[in-house]
């Protein structure tokens, strides 16, 4: 147990004094890959926002809808 509470200890020490040297990089030039990984990550989205959307339509046109009462009893 405290070689587990030595290591959390230090990995929360060394993320400390990491996290500001990553947070004063700043890079104003974006590379045509990264427009590009993005675009295909907006076509992911999109591609999945269109059928969900038509289910959503088609569930709420469903429950709106008018209903045929199948309930009755038959004689056999």
């Amino acid at each position: 147990m405290k070689a587990l509470k030595k290591i959390a200890t230090s990995l929360i020490i060394l993320a400390i004094a990491v996290v500001p040297a990553f947070a004063g990089q700043e890079s104003s030039d974006s590379g045509l890959l990264t427009w590009l990984f993005l675009g295909f990550i907006g076509l992911i989205v999109v591609g999945q926002l269109i059928p969900a959307l038509v289910m959503g339509f088609g569930m709420i046109k469903g429950v709106l809808g008018h209903h045929d009462d199948h309930s009755h009893k038959h004689s056999a």
